[in-house]
């Protein structure tokens, strides 16, 4: 039995996480549960699966879920932590064997790393941690020696069309699939009218509101350009991007003697989530069978560098290196969830991102502190700007 411990069990990576459980419980048992404040939630997670240990973020809801946990005898005894030192121990509990870490952005990367020195597996989606620090997180993993098994499902597809075949030598190019979002086929006029609801609307995948947002500029792709570089130890010129809407190929690997090899599935994140769990073995999961024959055709096209800027300054923030992946990074965190408010306009992400990255100060050989320096920099940066401080 595999024993997990799962940062951010409230989001929709991790309740997707939690059913694919569910759905194997001889397979595994689930001893740590983190959460930022859904204590309605992750108390239902917590009378689920009885985790040893749960957090949440907030201490005020810590205390609250605390008061209500105590009145059951069934989870009288699970320990309820709070803060971050709640979540870095749910990430290094000595119970675990894997730790899977759910949330976007940059709170997961202590945890992470500190899971890391814990020479803990990692079931690992948040790319914006390796977009940040790719480089400290990927020496970390070399020195401890641990797994990190995808989840993203682009990760995911590369990681085992690269099975049997992880030479470097033999690989020609990670080739990267986007859907190209609800907006592919929008007149890029239109685009300064497009509202956080029509956003929201992504045409393939249920997910987060972060992560459907970047999506929707594409910037997701950009984030795994510099995901697939450090997970796969590629050059930039080696991964390109192509959209294909339908979702059905997750993406695909040429080799140096013609060879491309493909994944594909129905677009059903439980897939590249129960591989990451159960890996390296493989066993049914509760989606839907692939029918090639019903869906007729797949169709490829080139990506529009003008409609989606923020792929470009990605790419760009790629080439520069340093800091500059975590200013991008951070900065995008904040106008995203400005335009989920209202505050800005659509086409204000990528403009907004590239003025705090024009006005940056580059570290081109980082430590973990002047990680996080920049990426505390770039939001208050990117904040003053939205605010017009």
């Amino acid at each position: 039995m595999k024993r997990i411990s799962i940062l951010g069990s409230t989001g929709s990576i991790g309740r997707k996480a939690l059913q694919v459980i569910s759905a194997l419980r001889d397979e595994f048992e689930v001893v740590g549960l983190a959460a930022k404040t859904s204590v309605d939630l992750i108390e239902q997670q917590v009378y689920q699966f009885h985790p040893r240990q749960v957090s949440l973020t907030d201490d005020n809801c810590a205390q609250i879920l605390k008061e209500r946990l105590k009145v059951s005898m069934d989870v009288k005894d699970v320990e309820v932590l709070s803060g971050q030192e709640g979540i870095v121990k749910i990430a290094t509990m000595e119970e675990a064997d894997l730790f899977l870490c759910s949330t976007y952005g940059s709170i997961g990367l202590l945890p992470t790393l500190e899971a890391i020195k814990a020479r803990k597996d990692l079931a690992f989606v948040n790319k914006e941690i390796l977009v940040m620090s790719g480089q400290l997180v990927m020496k970390a993993v070399a020195e401890n020696r641990v797994n990190i098994l995808p989840i993203d499902g682009e990760m995911s597809a590369i990681f085992q069309c690269l099975e049997g075949n992880r030479r470097k030598e033999y690989i020609k190019k990670l080739i990267l699939t986007a859907s190209g979002g609800p907006f592919r086929r929008t007149p890029i006029e239109i685009l300064s009218t497009i509202t956080p609801e029509q956003a929201l609307k992504h045409p393939n995948w249920d997910m987060g509101a972060k992560i459907t947002i970047d999506c929707a500029t594409l910037m997701n792709k950009g984030f795994e350009v510099i995901e697939a570089k450090w997970l796969f130890d590629a050059e930039l010129s080696q991964i390109d991007i192509i959209i294909h809407h339908e979702s059905i190929v997750h993406s695909m690997v040429e080799f140096i003697d013609g060879s491309l090899i493909a994944q594909l599935g129905v677009t059903d994140m439980r897939i590249p989530i129960q591989y990451a769990l159960t890996y390296p073995v493989r066993m049914p999961t509760p989606t839907p069978e692939l029918n090639l024959a019903d869906i007729g055709s797949l169709t490829f096209e080139d990506v529009d560098m003008e409609k989606f800027p923020c792929l470009r300054l990605a790419l760009t923030s790629a080439e520069i290196g340093g800091t500059m992946p975590t200013v991008l990074s951070g900065a995008d965190e904040i106008v995203v969830q400005a335009f989920l408010e209202g505050k800005i306009g659509f086409l204000d992400i990528p403009k907004i991102i590239e003025k705090v990255m024009s006005i940056h100060d580059v570290k081109l050989s980082p430590s973990l502190d002047d990680i996080l320096i920049a990426d505390k920099w770039s939001k208050k940066v990117t904040t003053d700007i939205i605010t017009g401080v």
